[in-house]
């Protein structure tokens, strides 16, 4: 995958109109809000949530601002004065996610940042003014601020005291106002939960969580499917998700409430499908715009919901799972997210990954949203994921962006309309998994099998293309004629992670490839094809560039209707080196966190 050289696309005018008058709203609503009444105090204060890192902490207070993969220098300066690189900069900085990493660090000079940062924050943008002032975020911001009150507040005088108080009740009243606007899903949640923080916490604002609770509740039954899943199909959403919920559900108790059985409901339905969209390492399915995660922090949001129940071994939010040995596959075997909710989804369809142990051999390139449009708009196509495409076309399409409010997005149009996907009952080891997303383009349904063998040394793979219908049939003899019968080009990908060293192997007929663990796996094909080993980039949040590493294709061409490409994976050496890579893996299930 090289650098992506692709026009950027324009953003339609009616949504450049929508984006303009939802920030008007937010404007408006915040100004009203800061002329309010104010929150004088705490009645309670929820348990700090929030866990910061301490590396991070350290950069912010050495000067380098480290935010949605942009790096400002910015050494005694306020952050409130460095130049905006990005919106998602600018998103994350007015978030206040930061200030769990100075707690982390939790020294004298980090509570000065700290105090200096909040304080910058509320002469500049306390009265209703600047970017920061959008529900989701502003709901961020107020769980931030409440779970480090004691920080902030530290030492401070009087006068300090309320105008944080007042900026708090400000944005208390902004968010009871404004919530309904965020968009659904994650975004709301966030907004919500801001609110229920707030009103249960703070003096004055007790009015406002009789609606927050009653909308909290209503979002739970409506965004959270009756599987657990959200409509991004996004693990790391989910995960965020459930985080929220947990957090709510802790502060309702704390005042000696139950919180909403539909809230509850939410909660139990959850945590079992982000059990299933876990790798033997501990880390999330890179999917739709999601990252792995950090194994700890997985574990405790699911030890929190305190709801054991595993995975059952069908879809879980349209994912495949296989597992076995300590090795474990993921596979996107349902429809991409539609509309709105596709404004990250990837035309991901029937791609998979593959973990052992701790080591991720398999994986997708990533969102790329952190390294500007062009690197998210190639991150999004099918061959930045490890599955068939054909040249030149992804399962789904890209549509013109559009803005909401934010940075412009593009939705995901002409999706495959039919994707299926069964398992193998007597085994439990197969997936059979197929979409039609090329029948509009070329009259071609993809098909792939996998197998993976309960000691998790064997990965057996199938991939076909056939026009399955007289339809398709037709639509395929046109594009052959076009192609003067020199075929349909297609290519089969497997991207590997950046930790995985791959050479070609017997003559060019094979790739090993070597993990830090010491395992060696090995990949094989029928030799239909030509196998190739090419540049790939591993596109991970928090880092300031894409990382190099290599994917394994294997290309061909279609001259009739029908072609079929076996391929297997071997692990052909087992040595691990330490207890860390035997930590996940041959003694995890899917009962344990």
């Amino acid at each position: 995958m090289a650098k992506p050289t692709a026009r950027k696309p324009t953003p339609s005018p009616s949504g450049q109109k929508r984006a303009r008058l939802a920030q008007a709203l937010n404007t408006l609503a915040a100004r009203r809000a800061a002329r309010g009444a104010p929150a004088t105090g705490f009645t309670s204060q929820p348990e700090p949530r929030t866990i910061g890192s301490v590396a991070r902490g350290r950069q912010l207070i050495g000067g380098n601002f480290l935010l949605a993969g942009f790096l400002i220098e910015g050494r005694d300066r306020s952050p409130w004065d460095l130049a905006m690189p990005d919106p998602a900069f600018e998103e994350a900085l007015h978030g206040f996610g930061w200030l769990d990493d100075l707690a982390a660090v939790g020294d004298r000079t980090a509570r000065a940042r700290a105090q200096d940062w909040v304080f910058g924050w509320i002469d500049r943008y306390g009265r209703g003014t600047g970017a920061g002032w959008q529900p989701d975020l502003t709901g961020r911001r107020v769980i931030r601020w409440i779970n480090n009150a004691l920080m902030i507040l530290h030492a401070q005088d009087k006068p300090k005291a309320d105008a944080f108080f007042a900026a708090l009740g400000a944005q208390t009243t902004y968010l009871a106002k404004r919530w309904k606007s965020a968009p659904p899903g994650l975004p709301r949640f966030e907004a919500l939960t801001g609110l229920i923080y707030a009103a249960l916490s703070l003096t004055g604002m007790q009015g406002h969580s009789a609606q927050a609770l009653a909308g909290l509740a209503a979002e739970c039954a409506s965004q959270i499917d009756i599987e657990g899943g959200i409509a991004t199909r996004n693990p790391e959403e989910l995960l965020e998700v459930l985080t929220l919920l947990n957090w709510a559900k802790q502060a309702i108790e704390a005042t000696g409430a139950a919180p909403d059985p539909a809230h509850l409901a939410a909660i139990e339905r959850i945590a079992p499908t982000l059990r299933a969209l876990r790798h033997a390492d501990g880390g999330l399915a890179r999917f739709h715009g999601g990252e792995a995660c950090n194994p700890d922090r997985i574990d405790q949001t699911l030890v929190e919901t305190g709801i054991r129940r595993g995975p059952t071994g069908t879809l879980a939010m349209g994912f495949a799972r296989l597992h076995g040995g300590g090795t474990s596959l993921i596979m996107d075997a349902d429809k991409p997210p539609a509309g709105a909710a596709s404004t990250d989804a990837h035309a991901s369809t029937l791609a998979f990954e593959l973990t052992s142990r701790r080591r991720p051999i398999i994986v997708n390139c990533g969102s790329g949203a952190q390294f500007g449009r062009e690197w998210h708009q190639a991150g999004r196509a099918t061959p930045s994921h490890s599955t068939l495409a054909l040249g030149g076309y992804s399962s789904s399409r890209l549509g013109p962006e559009r803005s909401f409010g934010r940075s412009p997005h593009s939705w995901l149009e002409e999706t495959p309309e039919l994707v299926w996907a069964v398992r193998d009952e007597d085994s439990g080891q197969s997936w059979m998994a197929g979409h039609d997303g090329y029948s509009a383009t070329h009259g071609l349904t993809h098909l792939r099998r996998l197998s993976l063998a309960t000691d998790g040394r064997l990965l057996e793979g199938c991939d076909s293309l056939s026009a399955a219908t007289p339809q398709g049939q037709k639509r395929l003899q046109t594009v052959l004629e076009r192609e003067k019968l020199t075929g349909i080009p297609y290519q089969i990908r497997f991207h590997l992670h950046p930790e995985a060293n791959a050479t070609l192997d017997m003559g060019g007929h094979a790739v090993s490839i070597a993990l830090k663990s010491g395992e060696i796996w090995v990949f094989r094909h029928d030799g239909a094809l030509k196998l190739a080993l090419d540049p790939s980039v591993y596109l991970e949040k928090g880092r300031l560039r894409p990382r190099a590493t290599q994917q394994i294709v294997l290309s061909g061409r279609l001259l009739d209707e029908r072609c079929q490409i076996s391929w297997t994976f071997t692990k052909a050496q087992d040595r691990s080196q330490g207890t860390r890579d035997l930590q996940y893996g041959a003694d995890r299930d899917d009962s344990d966190t």
